[in-house]
């Protein structure tokens, strides 16, 4: 009995990186490479059209970025599998992307014969965790698990002063007018923010300043 083959969808937005996964994966009898994308928008055209059965997803790229991009996959297509491929494996990027709905969280230093096992194990729905990844993420549920201080706590002054103004419905432009800064750094302190709290959007964040009583308190 002929089974049907994986279909991939590649986004990446360095050329030479989609076409070497492309020309290595396209060898392995079981997997159909249906396409390849530089950004996070033409790959939720593709996916609406294609339905893949796997999305190999860089993290950083320019407009959408990885973690919206896998947010709106997963909207889009449910039983798509969406597989981060990054270099990146700090808590700021980890978190964000598990909580957005990525299944797996590797690093491009892999081999390619691993590459092709982690894919493998995603259309089984098996979960795989690069080791440096595995391991920011049982230290921060073990840190869960403690009785420690609130999440919140871990705030620096502005970043509580941001996470305020998110509540308070504010754009980046508007947070950054208000507090005169580049919106470019209030970016960076959202994406601390959303870091620290392990949380995947503003929406989480406003709602958690909100039950946390964050907004109430003096600025």
């Amino acid at each position: 009995m002929k089974y049907p083959k994986t279909s991939i969808l590649i986004v990446d937005d360095h050329e030479v990186v989609r076409n070497g996964i492309r020309s290595y994966l396209e060898k392995i009898s079981d997997f159909n490479v249906v396409g390849e994308t530089s950004s996070g928008e033409e790959a939720l055209n593709m996916v609406g059209e294609l339905i893949p059965d796997i999305v190999l997803l860089d993290l950083i790229m320019p407009g959408l970025d990885g973690i919206e991009t896998t947010r709106r996959i997963r909207q889009i297509s449910p039983r798509t599998k969406v597989v981060v491929l990054t270099s990146y494996h700090e808590d700021v990027h980890i978190f964000p992307a598990l909580k957005a709905g990525a299944i797996s969280y590797i690093l491009k230093d892999m081999k390619m014969e691993k590459l092709v096992d982690v894919l493998h194990r995603a259309v089984q729905g098996e979960v795989t965790l690069h080791p440096r990844v595995a391991s920011r993420v049982l230290q921060n549920i073990r840190g869960e698990n403690s009785e420690d201080q609130p999440l919140f706590t871990e705030l620096t002054e502005r970043e509580t002063d941001v996470l305020k103004l998110i509540a308070s419905g504010l754009t980046n432009s508007q947070i950054a007018e208000k507090l005169v800064i580049s919106e470019n750094t209030v970016k960076g302190h959202v994406s601390n923010i959303l870091s620290k709290l392990h949380l995947a959007d503003r929406t989480q964040a406003a709602v958690y300043a909100w039950e946390q009583g964050i907004v109430s308190r003096q600025s």
